[in-house]
């Protein structure tokens, strides 16, 4: 099928030849293209929409043919939550919750412990009424219950989240795991130890915990002393070794005692050589081996992570450490951190089942068993390949593992093999059952309810397919046979079953006579009779569009506008030419903006009428503006209107013609004459009261011998005030009196508090709050207040007084002030300066000698901190001696900064003792950088924003701010005294220009609060 305007044009290709009185029903068919061919499937890849015969590519092919049911919903089988047989459970990750995943999945493969805490008292879980959720309280009743549903649960995870609240952790934050195995396996013993049951109160110590002592021996008598100690883990260094056995002699190495810290000898009295080293006495079953991975980088401040590839074995022999005794291990579970970071990455656990021997993988919510009964992890090692580390894998000898991302290793000692199936088999006690199985008979439910939602779905899908089939048969119209128009956009959402089918709308497809408007045919369909009829049976809706709804008088209509746009461009050579003759015989008055552009304006026009909008023509013809008048009038501006001929009139009417007309002699609008000469009085008016109040006031008008407070002036003993705001808009009337409106109110209420309390004190004005107001002489108080209405007079008096201790001077106002507002807005002001936000401050580079780094560093586009960017002034040399950045107290300077040494003290800024002076437009200096920040934010957060902005590292950076360094990290910019445009000094030690030195800095944006006011630390 032609496209969509080629079928528009071949629509309506007959005006050309007909007019519309003469317009008969084939020219409204061809119009509503009634007979184009409809199209067949195949022929068309979408549908054509401006061809209402056309049903092909509106959504119909997902219905014709064979349909699986799938296909009818979009609800996952409830079964691929269901656990899989003979494997294990797996934990959702909450957020960043993977570290606390992996140790409750190696502590749950510890039988030992599982059976020991199921043996546990739990009341409330023996007396819960199953009829309820069950909600455990105690860290033991929140490890039982996630025990139990580990091993009995049929979901194939659960959900960790009552034991993550019950610790207080922070689901989005990702934790230290081997601080989190230390603080977990305390509290538990701790909690445990409060059992009545003597066996579980030391069953982390049977399980975890080993002795050791640290031995020191006296070089010099030979004289050896044991502290004996107990552990739970061994902290092994991995720097420099390539296998666990080298990080277990290291860390039972011996260590020398020398100079400075030399061991006092209680033999020998005193202080000598000596050598110390730890000796183990014994081994926990399960022992668990910390492989530091992540320490402490001296250089950035920050810990990072060593990607050091480590050699360990399947079996270890400790005999060799042990004095007289044989200790072999087996390897139960390796935790592995997955990115080359510290501070991200992925933890998972790689955990045997003590019960058959099999490795899986879990990996939160996902479980792999392992092939073989072999540990496998090679993958592992694959993802924390970088460009920074592409150190080979070493070869591994048979039963031994490498791994650069193994954390901590568990073994369990060797013990004979035994055909006591107890030893390996742990049931759930039946007060735990019970609960389990309360959850487990939860997800059955949930399970059968998605399967009856699912085959709901599939009913209705099916019902909807047949219906389809029947009605897509019935659709086509064909010809000579009663039709009606349907939306194309109702249909397509009727073929789309993601979507609920509303009622038919066809009320946005007519036109202003009530019947189908002749454009939205593009948008409709035109289907047979029958298949109207049962749609709207189904669905209801309305207004039927049938055959004797094509509008004639908008077919008309068009026409019209249709023909004169072809015509338009004669009519435009036409009246150009025409408008160039001298005029003769009767003329017409025309707009002459609109006479440049009446061809536009006729387009315009037509547009407007060919789509039946309501909008005025778009031209005033040279009238007045008075359009309320019942008869409208010619404009009084000759220079906007021209006069035309009778012939080019006529020629513009046929285009305008609801355009007013006025012929040669139409006098102009007499309200517009009076207007104009009533504007020309007001305007001779006001330059004469502009040039009265400015000769009265010229010292005012002229800022000339002005008094100030900061030197009283000699003759009067009283200055009065005005807002500054008033003066400035006075002055704005004398210069320009036509344009500006005259001042007739002096607003001095702005300067009170609601009781009628002046809100300033004489010491405040000297000091700054005089920014605001003008300060007036006695003799231009009496001519304001004579030419000004005044609300309320303000005054300020000087009393001086000579006592015998000396003379004095005092300042009173009237009215008097009002100490209650003054202590409310400076408590106000005050809070403001502590409690901004997004208020932007300077931070300034400064070297040795105090001058200013003529260069600024290079910018990281990673993170602008740029808070505007403002042209570049030639700065002083010296930084401490521009003006705009003196922190000098000599206040006399300061008023010099004028260009007159009398500068009103309501207008010149004063320095505050000890800050430094903020001038109205901050002058920025080269190596100067604004930053964007917040009084609640902290020190560190702000060095981060410098050192993108600078590109030195946070702990290189020396801040200072008056002359005070800023050293507390955690404290806010608010408690510092930091306000918003303040300027801080930074001094940098040695900037780093490797940025990939200071990776791990990035990384970490706040603070390091580990686990402070968690459950782990007892709070």
């Amino acid at each position: 099928m032609a496209p969509r305007l080629q079928l528009e044009k071949a629509a309506w290709r007959w005006v050309e030849t007909v007019k519309p009185e003469e317009i008969r029903q084939e020219h409204i068919n061809l119009a509503y293209r009634i007979n184009l061919p409809a199209c067949k499937r195949g022929t068309c890849r979408r549908n054509c929409k401006g061809n209402p015969n056309c049903l092909v590519g509106i959504g119909e092919q997902a219905w014709l043919g064979e349909i699986d049911e799938n296909a009818f919903h979009n609800i996952d089988d409830p079964n691929s939550e269901r656990r899989d047989k003979n494997t294990f459970v797996g934990l959702t990750n909450l957020g960043a919750t993977c570290y606390v995943n992996t140790f409750l999945q190696v502590w749950f493969h510890n039988l030992e412990l599982r059976r020991s805490l199921y043996q546990c008292h739990n009341s409330r879980a023996q007396e819960h009424n199953i009829e309820s959720d069950y909600e455990p309280q105690s860290i033991c009743e929140h490890l039982q219950y996630l025990f139990a549903l580990l091993q009995n649960s049929n979901r194939k995870y659960i959900d960790p989240s009552g034991l993550v609240k019950a610790l207080g952790l922070d689901t989005g934050q990702q934790q230290d795991a081997q601080e989190f195995s230390k603080l977990f396996l305390s509290l538990l013993e701790d909690t445990l130890s409060k059992q009545k049951n003597t066996n579980l109160q030391n069953v982390i110590q049977r399980q975890f915990c080993g002795q050791f002592s640290y031995v020191t021996v006296c070089n010099q008598c030979g004289r050896s002393s044991a502290l004996p100690s107990r552990f739970y883990e061994l902290e092994l260094n991995i720097q420099g070794h390539k296998n666990l056995t080298e990080c277990v002699t290291e860390f039972l190495k011996e260590e020398k005692l020398d100079g400075e810290n030399r061991y006092f000898c209680e033999s020998c009295q005193s202080k000598q050589n000596a050598t110390r080293r730890i000796k183990l006495h014994s081994l926990p079953p399960t022992l668990n081996l910390q492989l530091m991975r992540f320490v402490f980088d001296r250089q950035t401040g920050h810990k990072k992570k060593l990607n050091t590839f480590i050699s360990f074995p399947e079996q270890l022999d400790m005999g060799p450490f042990l004095e007289d005794q044989k200790c072999v291990y087996e390897l139960s579970a390796v935790l592995i951190h997955r990115g080359i970071s510290a501070y991200s990455g992925h933890y998972i656990a790689h955990v045997k089942d003590a019960r058959t021997g099999d490795w899986y993988k879990f990996n939160d919510e996902e479980i792999e068993k392992m092939e073989g009964k072999k540990l496998q992890l090679g993958i592992e090692e694959d993802i924390a390949e970088t460009v920074k580390s592409q150190t080979r894998k070493p070869k591994c000898s048979k039963g031994y593992h490498c791994s650069r991302n193994a954390y901590m290793l568990v073994y369990k000692v060797q013990e004979e093999e035994s055909s006591d199936i107890s030893r390996t088999n742990v049931e759930v006690p039946a007060f735990l059952q019970r609960l389990v199985d309360q959850d487990n008979h939860k997800f059955e439910e949930w399970c059968s309810e998605m399967a009856d939602m699912r085959k709901q779905s599939v009913d209705k899908g099916k019902a909807k397919h047949e219906e389809v089939k029947e009605l897509y048969e019935l659709l086509p119209a064909k010809d000579g046979e009663p039709y009606e128009f349907i939306p194309l956009e109702w249909l397509k959402k009727w073929l789309d079953d993601s979507t609920a089918t509303k009622e038919i709308d066809n009320s946005l497809f007519l036109c202003s006579h009530g019947k189908l408007h002749p454009d939205k045919v593009a948008e409709s369909k035109r289907v047979s009779l029958q298949a109207a009829q049962l749609l709207y049976e189904r669905y209801s809706g309305g207004p039927r569009l049938d055959g004797s709804s094509l509008c004639r008088e908008c077919v008309g209509q068009r026409c019209r506008v249709l023909r004169l746009k072809n015509q338009l461009n004669e009519d435009y050579k036409e009246v150009s030419n025409l408008v160039k003759r001298t005029l003769s015989g009767e003329g017409y008055w025309v707009g002459k903006a609109s006479l440049r552009s009446w061809r536009q304006l006729a387009l315009d026009q037509l547009e407007e009428d060919e789509h039946e909008t309501k909008h005025s023509n778009g031209q005033t013809n040279g009238q007045g503006p008075h359009t309320n008048n019942s008869k409208e009038s010619l404009s009084i501006l000759e220079t906007e209107r021209k006069l035309v001929s009778a012939e080019v009139w006529t020629k513009l009417r046929a285009y305008f013609p609801k355009a007013p007309e006025f012929t040669q002699n139409q006098e102009p609008c007499q309200q517009c004459l009076t207007l104009e000469q009533e504007e020309k009085d007001n305007e001779a008016v006001s330059k004469m009261m502009a040039l009265d109040q400015k000769n009265q006031l010229l010292n005012l008008f002229h800022e000339k011998n002005r008094p100030t407070l900061t030197k009283w002036p000699q003759g009067t003993d009283v200055l009065y005030i005005v807002p500054l705001f008033f003066v400035d808009e006075w002055r704005k009337f004398i210069r320009r009196p036509t344009k500006s409106s005259p001042v007739s109110n002096v607003g001095n209420t702005l300067l009170l508090c609601p009781h009628g309390g002046f809100m300033f004190t004489y010491d405040s004005l000297i000091n700054g709050d005089a920014q605001h107001i003008a300060l007036l002489w006695p003799n231009e108080w009496e001519v304001i207040s004579r030419l000004f209405i005044v609300d309320q007079p303000i005054s300020i008096h000087c009393f001086k007084d000579t006592p015998p201790s000396g003379p004095t001077t005092q300042y009173t106002t009237q009215p008097d002030l009002c100490w209650e507002c003054r202590e409310s807005f400076l408590f106000q002001q005050q809070r403001d300066l502590r409690e901004y936000t997004q208020a932007t401050i300077y931070i300034r580079k400064v070297i040795e000698d105090k001058r200013m780094v003529k260069d600024a560093a290079p910018e990281m586009n990673a993170s602008s901190s740029e808070a505007e960017e403002e042209k570049e002034e030639h700065p002083k040399v010296d930084g401490e001696r521009d003006p705009d950045f003196s922190q000098s107290e000599d206040g006399a300077k300061r008023l010099k900064l004028g260009d007159s040494s009398t500068a009103s003290a309501a207008t010149v800024p004063v320095t505050k003792p000890g800050g430094i002076r903020r001038s109205t437009r901050h002058r920025k200096l080269r190596g100067e950088k604004a930053l964007i920040v917040s009084a609640n934010q902290t020190l560190k957060e702000l060095k981060i924003q410098i050192m993108h902005a600078f590109s030195v590292a946070p702990f290189d950076q020396n801040l200072s701010i008056d002359g005070k360094s800023l050293t507390d990290d955690s404290a806010t910019l608010g408690s510092l005294g930091v306000i918003p445009e303040s300027i801080i000094c930074l001094k940098a030690d040695e900037p780093i220009a490797d940025y990939a030195a200071m990776d791990d800095v990035y990384q970490v944006r706040m603070p390091e609060e580990g686990f402070k006011g968690t459950g782990l630390l007892g709070h």
